[in-house]
This record gives C-alpha cells, structure tokens and sequence, in this order.
C-alpha cells in the first residue's frame, strides 16, 4: 500500500523545502568532493569496469564523481521525478528514473559488482528494508559490496539526522545495521565514521578540533559505562560496507 507522504513529498523533492537540494551547475558539487573522492578511492571496487548502480542517486553526484574516476559502467536511479531532471539538467549521463525495489527486481542475479545507497534505507519501515536486502544480495555477485550511507542514532546528534527529512522511517547504530546484514547473509559489515576530511587550512582545523571532541565524548561513555568507545561512531551519519 502506497503511503500518502511519500507521494506528496518526493513529488516535490528538490523545490519542495526552504533549500533547493540540487545545485545550479556542478560546480555546486564542490564542497562534497572530498568526502565523495575518498569514497571512491578507498571503498568502490579496483576494476573501474565493475558494473555499479546508485540506487536513490538523487541528482547524480556520485554518479559524476564515478565517471570522474574512470568507471564507465556505473548508473544511477532515483525516484524522484524532480531529482532526475536536475542531473539531466546539470548534464550526468546515466541518471534514470525508478523507485529502489522496481529496479532491483528488474536486475538479474549476481549481475553487479556494487550497489550503492546513499541516505536511502532510512526511508524504508522495517520490513520493507529486509526486502531491499534480499534483493541487494540477490543482485551482488559473490564478493560484492554494498556501500550504504545512512542516519547515526549512536550520534549525539542522532536525532536531527533521524528527523531531518520527514520521509525517514528510521536510523542506525553500526551494531543494528550489521544485525540486520550479518542475519541476512552478507559475510562482512564494516561501518565508518563521516569524520571531516582535511583538504586545506579550514578542513584541516576541522578536523583536528573533531578529533579532540571525539575524546570527550569517547571520556563521557566511558565515565557512564565503563566502555572506551573505540568502536563507537559519533557522526550523524555512518557509512557502511557490507560484502556478499
């Protein structure tokens, strides 16, 4: 059964919000090329003629940066009519429409190298997501991997990722999102933290500040519960690699 907000709200994706979530040109993209670049040099796989999908792509970032990088099989699909016109708009080749479950279903198994979902699952109630992971690992060949990017609930900021958009059914911890991949068969789960990535002077000062105040807050938990928090991720969002 189709929900009502989800009608109204992806309808209007992009203009529908106080912020236009596209930019004007892909120039726009450039304060998140870091994080993406990193991304992809340390987590997509080393052939760059992998056969990969964005699935929720939005309007093509990833996708841009892909290409960037040298991988010529790589697609993206959104879901949002909107979204899709903004990366034709902004010239990313590749980028189609489609809701996540449409398409997995339409892909063959063990056809692709690596599937992505960037700020995707959050969007999916419990039992529509174990769906979707049955049908990522269906699509995955062996060895392949699931890059997801997702709210942080382990965050002290937790909430405001979880409550940011109002189509976000859920969040993560990196211990509930390996439960849910580890009980569905994948063979490795590895999440990371969104640290700051130093590129310059200010990043750089960013990111040495985050690390002091990872300290602090690694020193709270272990005040309350004992446990060091070497494990613990503090960001809002968490990035997770899981492997068939």
């Amino acid at each position: 059964m189709s929900k009502l907000y989800r009608e109204r709200i992806y309808g209007q994706y992009v203009d529908g919000r106080e912020n236009s979530v596209a930019p004007s040109s892909v120039e726009g993209f450039e304060p998140r090329a870091p994080y993406i670049r990193r991304l992809i040099q340390r987590h997509f796989p080393e052939n760059h003629n992998a056969t990969i999908m964005d699935l929720g792509c939005g309007h093509g970032a990833l996708v841009y940066f892909a290409r960037q990088a040298g991988y010529t099989k790589v697609r993206g699909v959104d879901g949002s009519s909107q979204q899709v016109e903004s990366a034709h708009r902004l010239g990313i080749q590749g980028v189609d429409g489609g809701d996540v479950m449409g398409t997995l279903s339409g892909l063959e198994s063990e056809s692709h190298d690596c599937i992505i979902m960037f700020d995707v699952i959050e969007h999916f109630a419990r039992d529509e997501l174990i769906r979707v992971v049955d049908e990522v690992r269906r699509v995955l060949k062996p060895g392949g991997r699931w890059l997801i990017h997702a709210p942080n609930a382990e965050s002290p900021f937790g909430a405001r990722m979880r409550f940011w958009d109002f189509t976000h059914e859920m969040a993560f911890t990196r211990t509930s999102i390996a439960q849910v991949l580890y009980s569905s068969e994948f063979s490795d789960v590895t999440s990371y933290e969104d640290e700051p990535i130093p590129h310059g002077v200010t990043s750089g000062i960013r990111w040495m500040l985050w690390k002091a105040l990872r300290l602090l807050l690694r020193l709270y938990l272990a005040i309350e519960t004992g446990d060091r928090g070497r494990s613990a991720i503090f960001s809002q969002n968490l990035l997770t690699v899981a492997i068939k």
